[in-house]
């Protein structure tokens, strides 16, 4: 049994046959130790977002192994959006038909960036805000075959504030925080140099996200409705939190797990995923026909371009997998920021609803301690209702026949 499998037993609700990189990213990679002493630390990144990232199973059971030593012992705005008026007509009817116009191509390719917000600071008097981000660059045939490059960008101040605020604390190159995974102690996040691309490495049908390899969206539905009812289907365990979990289609869940189920399989249909342009098409259309689904005014997404808002019903946004326990002691508001005029998702974001408060008991660790997840450690502890938590923007979607480097 290797790591990744090892993996999987840990966890209590995980989605279908979860790919080995969602396992991998989740756990956050960083497997190279710095020099400072001072530190003594491994560059962490804990991670509580769900992200897709395709990987193959030799490389990601190399980032899980490589994410065992993550946490190290220690004694002791930017999300509101810029309102204005919307285009004439539904944006995501006016997405879809722009997204059936895109050419196939040999090769889907995408780059995209995640980031989680983490507050560096002792109280809400005090604090500077640091977006943590790693990505992705992926070439997927129609064969489902391709290759992948994992992208670590160097962690950033959030805003030109944070940044003085940054600099006046002496621009520390390992920025220590709380450990939010319930152990005592500080984990640190690299401002320095980053790690760099690692890559290129193969990828291969396994990876697809749900289940959902290129020869299966060839033969999704390209009409809304019907969409909708073959993604219901699909089955996994779909909860945040489960006892015992349960394989079961997304039908029969109800209210916001059916919409969060939903929403997510869709997001990945719209980015990461090689479906074909009518598909893509298909998904905006459905997402449109979702009830409580709202297009808003224009803003910028996490790389600085101009979309729309769409705001999901959700008051919550509770990630899948791995961990016992929900990973948030706040309430989050889910986003999608769309390019009508390309048919394309530019980023997904979740916004703080209600900041952290209080705790929560989690299963002892490895080290058979016990432990619990604390408001006081959360990364978005300082937090206001509408600041952005976290994000994934995908920078590049698009076919090509540009071959993938090797």
């Amino acid at each position: 049994m290797d790591e990744l499998d090892a993996l999987r037993r840990m966890r209590t609700a995980l989605a279908e046959e979860e790919r080995p990189d969602v396992l991998a990213a989740r756990i956050g990679w960083r497997p190279d130790v710095t020099g400072d002493s001072k530190a003594g630390a491994v560059r962490p990144r804990p991670l509580r977002r769900r992200l897709r990232f395709p990987l193959a199973g030799a490389v990601a059971a190399a980032l899980a192994a490589g994410a065992a030593a993550v946490v190290v012992a220690q004694p002791g705005d930017a999300g509101r959006s810029r309102t204005a008026p919307p285009k004439e007509g539904n944006v995501l009817l006016v997405a879809a038909t722009n997204a059936e116009k895109a050419p196939l191509g040999a090769y889907w390719h995408t780059r995209s960036i995640s980031g989680e917000i983490y507050a560096v600071g002792r109280s809400a008097d005090d604090f500077y805000k640091v977006d943590s981000r790693q990505g992705n660059e992926t070439w997927t045939g129609r064969d489902g075959k391709g290759s992948m490059v994992h992208l670590d960008p160097v962690d950033v101040p959030l805003t030109p504030q944070d940044a003085r605020k940054w600099r006046a604390a002496g621009a520390p190159k390992m920025a220590r925080v709380p450990d939010p995974e319930g152990a005592a102690g500080s984990v640190f996040l690299d401002m320095g140099t980053g790690s760099g691309p690692a890559g290129p490495f193969p990828t291969s049908p396994d990876d697809s996200a749900y289940g959902l390899t290129p020869a299966k969206l060839v033969q999704l539905p390209t009409e809304p409705k019907a969409l909708e009812d073959a993604l219901l289907n699909l089955r996994g365990d779909w909860h945040a939190y489960s006892a015992k979990p349960e394989k079961e289609p997304i039908r029969a869940l109800r209210g916001q797990e059916r919409v969060r189920a939903l929403s997510d399989v869709t997001t990945a249909l719209l980015s990461t995923a090689p479906a074909p342009p009518r598909v893509r098409a298909a998904a905006f259309r459905m997402l449109a026909a979702q009830p409580g689904v709202r297009a808003g005014g224009r803003t910028a997404d996490p790389l600085g371009r101009t979309g729309n808002v769409i705001s999901l019903p959700l008051k919550a946004t509770v990630p899948l997998g791995l961990f016992t326990a929900p990973k948030q002691l706040g309430t989050y508001t889910r986003q999608l920021i769309v390019d009508p005029d390309r048919g394309t998702l530019l980023a997904v974001r979740d916004l703080v609803a209600t900041p952290p408060k209080g705790s929560r008991p989690l299963r002892p660790g490895d080290d058979g301690k016990p432990r619990a997840l604390e408001a006081r450690n959360m990364p978005d502890r300082f937090s206001r209702p509408g600041d952005l938590a976290s994000y994934q923007a995908f920078e590049v979607t698009q076919w090509t026949d540009q071959a993938p480097p090797h």
